[in-house]
């Protein structure tokens, strides 16, 4: 049998990854713009067999086998319970991303994005695909409203786009840019909050502005550990928290579930959410979004979609996929720490709070999700060299 060199299972196992990240950015950026693409689970067939043989080429020890096969197994029972592959990918794709050169797969994606993003945006303004402008009415109380959306389908959607260019160019080079980058980043900010008017998230998105402002200019920060600890109080205990709370007040008015009563206090929060948590009751069929009615591995059918991603992710998946989702989540918080990758945990507050009450990260589409990138590296901490792994310095 052919000896194969580590340098040149290197070689392969890059190749296979970024060819399954390449169609998945473009994936993720045609479901974003007008085109109709119907072939979507063909195509993700064929971006999991190709990580799925980058980890099988890849070297692991006996101890990363049983693990790899564990998830496996369990990612395997999610997909016969609820009829999605969506964990088996997802998880697969981490393991892929393992070795990677975290920031040149980083800037690859950014770039990718931006050169597509931009694209959709101009074919908007030369009136070859897609709207400018819609106007309607998004449910907020305000009666029509005119938001921009530059050929994207959705205010909501342009904002997200135009928040992931911002996270990743966080990471990339908040840590060492000046002055008038920064400028540029907070004026766009602005600009995109004016055009959508998405509201909520720009308060988030303004948060995560300042918490990049206040690291960069105190970069000594980064080293203390009650930063870390914070974060991991608001992902994930915050968020399941509220998902819960959530779901469950919305079962108890609607369900008549047995949970904690609000009387007349659910309105006044509702309103705050922009009657986001009712869509909990009324956009899932069957009802199944509500507290009561969660699973430990949910079931065939339960694909309706909504907002409010952290009780969709219990809806979508169930219990049990979550909960390997919150402890993969730490994980990758410690290695934040010991890295002190103070970016890195910005966007994981920052993706975390969103998740809150937008779903723009609960997708099939793995090419949303940048932040696989990061959590697959860092994930890859706990099996390379006893702990000392060689994860590439951003």
């Amino acid at each position: 049998m052919m000896h194969i060199t580590d340098e040149k299972r290197k070689k392969i196992v890059d190749a296979l990854f970024y060819i399954a990240l390449t169609i998945e950015l473009v994936l993720m950026i045609v479901e974003k713009s007008e085109i109709s693409f119907s072939y979507e689970s063909y195509v993700f067939r064929v971006t999991f067999l190709l990580t799925l043989l980058a980890v099988l080429f890849m070297k692991h020890d006996k101890r990363e086998w049983i693990f790899i096969a564990a998830i496996w197994a369990v990612s395997a029972v999610s997909y016969y319970m609820c009829g999605k592959n969506d964990m088996l990918r997802v998880v697969t794709f981490l393991m892929a991303a393992r070795d990677i050169d975290l920031k040149k797969a980083m800037k690859y994606t950014f770039y990718v994005c931006v050169v597509g993003f931009t694209l959709i945006a101009l074919l908007a303004c030369a009136g070859v695909m897609g709207e400018m402008i819609q106007v309607a009415d998004y449910g907020r109380g305000e009666g029509e409203e005119t938001r921009y959306v530059f050929g994207f389908g959705h205010p909501n959607t342009l904002f997200s786009s135009v928040f992931v260019l911002i996270l990743m160019w966080i990471w990339i080079y908040g840590k060492t840019a000046g002055i008038l980058p920064y400028l540029v980043m907070i004026v766009s900010s602005v600009i995109i909050t004016f055009l959508t008017k998405s509201r909520t998230s720009a308060v988030i998105l303004a948060a995560t502005i300042l918490l990049a402002i206040v690291f960069r200019l105190f970069p000594k920060l980064a080293a203390f550990k009650v930063f870390y600890i914070l974060e991991t109080i608001v992902s994930p205990v915050i968020c399941i928290v509220t998902a819960v709370l959530a779901a469950g007040w919305t079962g108890a008015m609607y369900c008549g579930d047995n949970f904690w009563d609000l009387e007349g206090d659910y309105w006044k929060i509702e309103t705050r959410f922009n009657y986001r948590m009712s869509s909990i009751y009324y956009e899932a069929a069957n009802r199944d979004a509500v507290l009561s009615r969660w699973k430990l591995f949910s079931a065939h059918g339960t694909d309706s979609y909504f907002d409010m991603g952290w009780v969709r992710l219990f809806y979508w998946y169930g219990i049990i996929p979550v909960v390997l989702l919150v402890i993969a989540l730490l994980a990758v918080i410690y290695v934040c720490y010991k890295k002190q990758d103070i970016r890195a945990l910005i966007i994981i507050f920052a993706l975390s709070v969103y998740t809150i009450v937008e779903a723009t990260f609960v997708t099939r589409y793995i090419g949303r999700d940048f932040f696989l990138l990061i959590a697959g590296a860092y994930l890859g901490y706990y099996f390379k060299n006893k702990g000392e792994t060689d994860v590439r310095e951003s």
